[in-house]
C-alpha cells in the first residue's frame, strides 16, 4: 500500500522559507521519479517541482529561482525547499511519484503578514 506523508507547512511572512517533507513508504523509493504539485482556494492543482532517481530536477516558471526539491533515498524522503515565499505560494502541497496517481494528505502553506 502507497503512503505519502507531507510535513513542514506553516503560516510565514512574505519572503521567509519553508523546508516541506514528504516521507513515501510502499513504493521502490529509489527509482521513482517524485514531484511535488500544489492547490490554491479556489484553483486547479498545480505542477511545482519533479525529481528523477538520479537528482535530475524540473521545476514550474514560478518555482524556479526560489525553490529547490531534493532527495534522500536512504530515508524515503522528498524535500521541497522554498525560499523568498509569496502570498501567490499560498496553497495545500501535496507529493506524489510523478508517473503513479497517489495523494498524501497534504501540507498547508500560508504566507502573509
Amino acid at each position: 500500500q502507497v503512503k505519502l506523508v507531507e510535513s513542514g507547512g506553516g503560516l510565514v511572512q512574505p519572503g521567509g522559507s519553508l523546508r516541506l517533507s514528504c516521507a513515501a513508504s510502499g513504493i521502490t523509493f529509489s527509482i521513482n521519479s517524485m514531484a511535488w504539485y500544489r492547490q490554491a482556494p479556489g484553483k486547479q492543482r498545480e505542477f511545482v517541482a519533479s525529481i528523477t532517481g538520479g537528482g535530475t530536477t524540473t521545476y514550474a516558471d514560478s518555482a524556479k529561482g526560489r525553490f529547490t526539491i531534493s532527495r534522500d533515498n536512504a530515508q524515503n524522503t522528498v524535500y521541497l525547499h522554498m525560499n523568498s515565499l509569496k502570498p501567490e505560494d499560498t496553497a495545500v502541497y501535496y507529493c506524489r511519484p510523478l508517473l503513479a496517481n497517489y495523494w498524501g494528505q497534504g501540507t498547508q502553506v500560508t504566507v502573509s503578514s
